[in-house]
């Protein structure tokens, strides 16, 4: 059992930044689904990041951040010329 006032061990480890991991989930959700929003705001959370970085740890989750945002912006700019080239998108439901 632990005495009051004494160190536990979730406060000795070392913790990692919040905005790399906010951004990080934004970059590999963007990957599916809402890229154009989750895109930007992966590469702002991963930005943000890396400038806290000395202080707090997760420097290569906020670079991974950067990277899966900016890969999320060309992965819709492609989508939208795909679509905008061949007519759009249809839909066809029955027979």
């Amino acid at each position: 059992m632990s005495a009051y006032g004494s160190p536990s061990a979730a406060s000795s480890a070392s913790r990692t930044n919040g905005l790399a991991i906010a951004g990080l989930v934004c970059g590999i959700v963007g990957v599916f689904f809402l890229s154009i929003i989750l895109g930007p705001l992966a590469i702002i959370f991963g930005a943000v990041a890396l400038r806290q970085k000395a202080a707090r740890g997760g420097g290569g989750m906020a670079k991974a951040a950067v990277i899966l945002g900016i890969v999320d912006v060309i992965l819709f700019i492609v989508l939208i010329a795909v679509a905008t080239s061949s007519g759009g998108f249809s839909w066809y439901i029955g027979g």
